[in-house]
């Protein structure tokens, strides 16, 4: 599996239905920011993203198919950048 979509939709825009859509059309989970309530383990790497020392993305993003909301939408030119097959908005954006 790997990362199939990156949305750079902020939080109240609709992303938790983008989310639900694209589960259901990737048929895999969508990474939103209800991700990190149930994994706290993730919260060190959004730490350091923060801090601009970027995370592996392909081992952060195991297992989903998509990422929308924050805070992945924050470091969605470092995300479309790991994951180049993926759609998301022009990286000149």
């Amino acid at each position: 599996m790997t990362l199939r979509v990156v949305g750079a939709g902020l939080g109240r825009t609709g992303t938790n239905s983008l989310k639900v859509a694209l589960e259901q059309l990737l048929g895999a989970p969508c990474y939103h920011m209800m991700e990190v309530f149930t994994h706290p383990e993730h919260i060190p790497d959004w730490h350091a993203a923060a801090r601009g020392q970027m995370p592996d993305w392909h081992t952060l993003f195991a297992g989903y198919g998509a990422a929308v909301d924050w805070p992945a939408a924050a470091f969605w030119p470092e995300i479309s950048a790991a994951f180049p097959g993926a759609p998301g908005p022009p990286l000149g954006a």
